[in-house]
């Protein structure tokens, strides 16, 4: 019986929104028909968004202004009418009388719908109970909104059309805009932090013929003219690196990267990074600068340090924790990499630990393991997790006092990883066995390896300065500020499996 209820109230539904449909079509070619084709206009003059009249009502009241946006919600009371309009910064009332645009205006107001874009001149003022409003004295309809927006009390809430339609989200939500907002923010505040540290922003090729710089899959397509095969590119690394060799010394990026890998919470096939490189810093250098960017966006967007992410407080103030991957290994699952000699010793221990793993992994391998698989979910506040395997960061220095380590960090809040950063390798030697170990697991399957990069040995060759890399994940850094779930709630356009 339920479902023959739902199905009779989703048959009037599509019937009331087929009415809906046709009577705004007709009223829009009855505007036509009349000369007033809104599609017909090309400008209008906007002196005033709603919060510059609110915000400034002591100057503002008595003034002639001109606003444009969406309609909201619309009150017909006979010979005087209220409406709310949105714009990009919030929404303002509109008083519209018969007496002041007269009679044949509004008379097409009063046919507006909700979700009409509009151009309103008139005074400010402010009602008998105390609402800024605006006393119309001209009103003209700039577009036509054929499709009514969602109910005022219900809203845009299936989550998968939200994604799918964040146009109409961004009208109906406004924590989306705020959402976004604060993400522009954040990154105009990165741009800021480093333009002033004297580093040059700079861009590089998104299509390459060889996909390096990470540990990832690509995405394959194919240029007709040279007849070749090319990858979107999973990191902006090598290019940078390139750019230091030829003496800029302190270059920055910030752009989209894009790995053909599975999509979750945390993931999406394409996001956003910065990654920046100092000639003469190391990987301490990097650690000092992620602390800051983090800290210095959180003071001029948030205006403080403290965030609550998905109910836990997380305190961004500077001084944040560091920690050797042995250390953090052994805190948290008592096995100590400090004391084990080799990958027999090492196979051995994480079985007695209770970890399963699979083939004969080497001890840095399965240092690396046991990190990931017990470690990172304890890591809530700001953690710099340093050294680690040689075996996992083919593109990092060796510690001077333990070759089987890099000068590598990454950085942790919330309990996944934010940053990931380098004291550069530069041995051009050393890079190429490297790659020709990455190259060999390619071979036998590893589609996420890296393959061998001859023109970046070449430049390496060249000579690269001491040098100290950083690499940030825009997107997972505002869903901490804006306390968000997903990857999907701060990327306007999410990738999508295309809808039935």
């Amino acid at each position: 019986m339920a479902g023959e209820v739902n199905s009779l109230n989703s048959s009037e539904e599509q019937e009331n929104l087929t009415e809906i449909l046709r009577v705004r079509r007709e009223k829009l070619a009855e505007l036509q028909q009349e000369g007033h084709d809104p599609f017909e206009i090309t400008k209008y003059i906007v002196t005033h968004h709603t919060t510059d009249v609110k915000d400034n009502f002591e100057t503002t009241e008595g003034k002639l202004v001109s606003l444009a946006g969406r309609i909201m919600s619309k009150r017909d009371m006979g010979k005087a009418s209220f409406c709310d309009i949105l714009d990009k910064k919030g929404r303002i009332q509109l008083y519209v009388r018969i007496d002041e645009v007269g009679e044949e205006s509004y008379a097409r107001f009063r046919k507006f719908d909700i979700g009409d874009i509009v151009g309103a001149a008139g005074t400010v003022f402010k009602t008998k109970r105390g609402e800024i409003s605006i006393h119309v004295t001209e009103i003209t309809l700039l577009s036509k909104s054929l499709k009514p927006l969602p109910e005022k009390f219900h809203g845009l809430k299936d989550q998968d059309l939200r994604y799918r339609q964040r146009y109409v989200d961004l009208i109906v939500n406004p924590e989306v805009r705020r959402t976004f907002e604060i993400r522009s923010a954040v990154i105009k505040s990165i741009r800021s932090y480093l333009d002033d540290r004297g580093y040059m922003e700079v861009e590089t090729p998104v299509l390459n013929t060889i996909p390096g710089g990470a540990t990832a899959r690509p995405f394959i397509t194919h240029h007709n003219t040279l007849d070749i095969d090319m990858y979107l590119r999973i990191a902006t690394e090598l290019h940078l690196k390139r750019l230091i060799v030829g003496g800029l010394e302190r270059v920055y990026e910030i752009g989209r990267i894009f790995r053909n890998e599975g999509m979750s919470v945390k993931h999406n096939p394409e996001f956003t990074t910065i990654e920046l490189y100092e000639a003469y810093a190391d990987y301490h250098d990097m650690m000092d600068i992620t602390e800051g960017i983090i800290t210095n966006a959180a003071e001029k967007v948030l205006g403080g340090c403290k965030v609550v992410y998905q109910g836990e407080e997380i305190d961004l103030s500077p001084g944040w924790a560091r920690m050797t991957m042995t250390e953090a290994v052994k805190k948290y699952t008592g096995v100590d990499f400090s004391e084990i000699p080799d990958d027999a010793a090492a196979q051995k221990a994480v079985r007695a630990a209770g970890v399963e793993f699979e083939g004969c992994p080497s001890r840095g391998d399965l240092l690396s393991f046991m990190f990931e698989e017990k470690v990172e979910e304890k890591l809530l506040q700001p953690t710099f997790i340093t050294d680690y395997p040689v075996e996992v960061s083919p593109l990092a220095k060796r510690k001077k006092d333990d070759k089987r380590l890099t000068e590598r960090f990454e950085l942790f809040i919330a309990r996944r990883e934010l940053a990931n950063a380098f004291s550069e390798l530069n041995d051009p030697i050393d890079q190429k066995e490297r790659f020709m170990r990455q190259a060999q697991l390619r071979a036998s399957g590893d589609e996420e390896a890296n393959m061998m990069d001859d023109d970046y040995i070449n430049a390496l060759e060249y000579g690269l300065s001491p040098t100290g890399g950083m690499g940030m994940g825009i997107d997972r850094l505002v869903m901490l500020f804006t306390d968000s779930a997903s990857i999907r709630d701060v990327l306007l356009f999410p990738t999508m499996k295309p809808s039935d």
